[in-house]
């Protein structure tokens, strides 16, 4: 059907070229000059260029009408050719390109040059508000303020700030840019006159900050203007803050006002489906666009590629995919973070590969896929690939991506590498990356260098993550007081708690025995900050109980959890149990545990490890032996160092690595070592009835393939 339609409007434009040839219209430049466009916006870009080479004496309009086909067409390189060539040029000839150059990507160093090439010739050529608020889109795309206020002391100077379109485009940059309250002053400064282009350049800048209630504010302010971009904004802003609900219920108000929406309202509200993993709504909502026939838009199809993705249903991603004509980076990005989900990463890396052109919404999703799946030499070949074949400086995405994967590794050297990368090329430092940087430091075991980088953060910018990974950061190095006074701060700023926090405050009591402290908080989640306990919680509370030798207090708290439990929380009880000398209650989590998860090899060497240490070597046999019949599959202890610039990795009973014979000839001399300990405690072992020589032989087999004792050994 599309290709038929496409067929009819040809005919249409032919038609009206041969009508034109029989008036004896041909010799008319204005005619010539209306067709090139006519041929332009139907596509036919060698009919276009043909009727314009065939024009005896073009004018400057009918340069500027073939260079913004080949721009139309997505050809910058011809356009350029044909713009440089061009015997008349005039101010549009120069915003045409420029305004090409900063919409698209990779062109970012060829959009300055031309601007300064117009500055060198503005006498002649002169530059308006076009050319400026361009420039200052430009200054908004690649985040960089400095050149944003030149623009802005430069349209000042030159009278060009006052319009709508310029209050709008500092609006933006300013936002973009991390100075809101610069935006706001130019905002506060329209003398009262309040326009609907700046109003919802305001309303994207709140949104952009997470300030929904000031959003919300200047949206219902002169609500007589707002248009469908006025609400579009609004959902969006819901949406991308994480108010699904909220973003939902304001298109059903939009829809009852009778305003009418469009493909970008739609791809709103399936975002705000895709972050519920409402799978249901979502088909509602893509049975609504195949009746309104929206498929066929890109924000569409690609929203509905995302909505699938998300709810784990890869196959009618697949299939959506398939059928969308012209391969959206965002249709693209959406299927490489549906493969990334499942672990799919093959997939995820052949459909990257497959690109001609990569922007960074693609680079993006695939680095943070690795990054889930905790490949961290990939997410680091990425990046190394990025910088390689990308002009542009990279996303802070892909920078926070690259840091979480040091942060996994606990990659110190590597982190620091990052971070004088960041300085070195003047990002931007916003919440989220400080966020990335604090955490990277923390899990890296350097906590004094994140507190150098949390402390002169401003009240502002402190935000609940910035909390959360600071405070989780101080739980993880044993500075429990740290962590509580920090969260008192966090208080007292008005920074409202969610369920990382508690995770962060209670592990910081299990690890320092603060029973007490641990149960007020977990009193005061639902009680004073309306928190649900959810299972790393109960999880929490029950290993806070064991490691204080307190069982029957877990005991009775397990038989009080609300909801379902699960592995998680048995594997918090064994350890538990593992305090005590009741062999009955690891029996019983023996029983709920491989209940809940008899696939995974883990537990099994849980429970072998709780046997063991109980001296029951016959129940650890037995566990040993329902793994084997069971063919459960533990994942291959790892562990891994940092050594003369690069990670060395060390597997539970690998040879593969270089040194592997100095390695296990310094094993072997130390196990010898250990076996004259094992010689003292033996006396011991058999005044207490133990085996010796099984207790001997397991924790010499558990020391001489353990990957922490290869580490240790090569790091020394």
């Amino acid at each position: 059907m599309a290709m038929r339609s496409l067929r009819v409007r040809d005919a249409l434009v032919y038609r009206d070229h041969v009508q034109a040839i029989k008036a004896g219209l041909v010799s008319s430049i204005f005619t010539c000059n209306q067709l090139i466009h006519l041929y332009s916006n139907h596509g036919l870009l060698h009919e276009a260029h043909k009727l314009f080479d065939e024009m005896p004496h073009p004018n400057v309009f009918s340069w500027n009408a073939i260079i913004m086909a080949y721009i139309k067409a997505h050809n910058l390189a011809q356009a350029r050719v044909l713009f440089e060539s061009a015997s008349h040029r005039d101010l549009v000839s120069y915003n045409s390109i420029l305004s090409a150059y900063v919409g698209a990507d990779r062109h970012e160093t060829e959009a300055l040059d031309l601007f300064t090439r117009m500055q060198s010739a503005r006498d002649t050529i002169g530059i308006d508000e076009f050319t400026l608020t361009t420039m200052l889109n430009l200054a908004a795309k690649i985040r960089v303020l400095c050149y944003g206020k030149q623009m802005h002391s430069y349209m000042v100077k030159t009278a060009n700030d006052l319009s709508r379109f310029a209050l709008s485009s500092l609006i933006d940059m300013y936002s973009k840019c991390g100075s809101f309250q610069e935006a706001c002053n130019v905002f506060g400064g329209c003398d009262g006159i309040v326009d609907l282009v700046s109003k919802n350049a305001m309303v994207g800048a709140c949104c952009r900050e997470g300030k929904m209630d000031m959003a919300l504010n200047v949206f219902w302010k002169n609500s007589e203007l707002n248009d469908t971009v006025s609400w579009n904004t609004l959902i969006a802003g819901y949406a991308q803050n994480g108010y699904m609900e909220k973003s939902l219920t304001l298109f059903v108000e939009m829809i009852e006002n009778g305003i009418g929406f469009n493909e970008h309202t739609l791809a709103s509200v399936l975002n705000a489906c895709s972050g519920l993993k409402c799978l249901k709504l979502g088909k509602s909502v893509h049975a609504w666009v195949l009746k309104k026939d929206y498929s066929s838009n890109q924000f569409i199809s690609s929203g509905i590629v995302d909505l699938y993705s998300k709810c784990g249903n890869i196959r009618y991603a697949e299939l959506i995919y398939a059928e969308i004509g012209i391969k959206s980076p965002f249709a693209v990005a959406s299927m490489i973070a549906g493969y990334s989900s499942q672990g799919k990463m093959t997939e995820a890396q052949r459909l990257f590969d497959s690109l001609l052109e990569r922007n960074t919404v693609v680079w993006t999703a695939l680095c943070s896929g690795y990054v889930k799946s905790r490949q961290c030499e990939a997410v680091f070949k990425l990046f190394r690939e990025f910088r390689t074949k990308e002009a542009l400086v990279p996303d802070a995405m892909i920078i926070i991506g690259v840091l979480g994967a040091c942060a996994i590794q606990a990659a110190l050297s590597l982190g620091k590498q990052i971070h004088a990368y960041i300085l070195r090329m003047r990002f931007n430092v916003d919440k989220k990356l400080l966020s990335a940087l604090v955490d990277m430091y923390s899990k890296c075991g350097n906590v004094t260098y994140a507190e150098k980088i949390f402390q002169p953060v401003t009240d502002s910018d402190r935000d609940a993550i910035l909390y959360n990974v600071m405070i989780a950061g101080y739980a993880h190095h044993g500075f429990e007081n740290k962590a509580i006074q920090l969260f008192q701060e966090m208080l007292n700023k008005s920074v409202k708690p969610d369920t990382v926090t508690f995770v962060a405050l209670l592990s910081a009591c299990r690890h320092r025995g603060l029973v007490k402290q641990g149960e007020q908080f977990f009193l005061s989640m639902e009680q004073d900050y309306n928190v649900l306990p959810e299972i790393y919680h109960y999880a929490c509370m029950v290993d806070m109980y064991g490691r204080a030798n307190q069982l029957e207090k877990a005991v009775e708290f397990m038989r009080k959890i609300p909801i379902q439990i699960d592995a998680t929380i048995w594997g918090a009880f064994l350890n538990a149990c593992q305090m005590s000398n009741d062999a009955e209650l690891v029996k019983q989590a023996e029983k709920e545990l491989l209940k809940v998860e008899a696939d995974n090899g883990s537990r099994y060497v849980q429970l072998a490890n709780a046997y063991a240490a109980k001296g029951k070597w016959d129940e650890m046999g037995r566990i040993r032996k329902k793994m084997r019949g069971y063919e459960a599959k533990k994942l291959a202890g790892c562990s891994w160092i940092y050594v003369e610039n690069g990670i060395h990795v060390f597997t539970s009973g690998d040879t593969s690595h270089s040194k592997a014979d100095v390695i296990y000839s310094t094993l072997i001399c130390l196990n010898g070592k250990l076996y004259l300990s094992f010689t003292e405690l033996k006396q011991l072992y058999e005044i207490q009835g133990g085996s010796y020589s099984r207790q001997k032989r397991y924790c010499s087999t558990i020391y001489a393939t353990n990957s922490v004792s290869y580490l240790v050994t090569y790091g020394t």
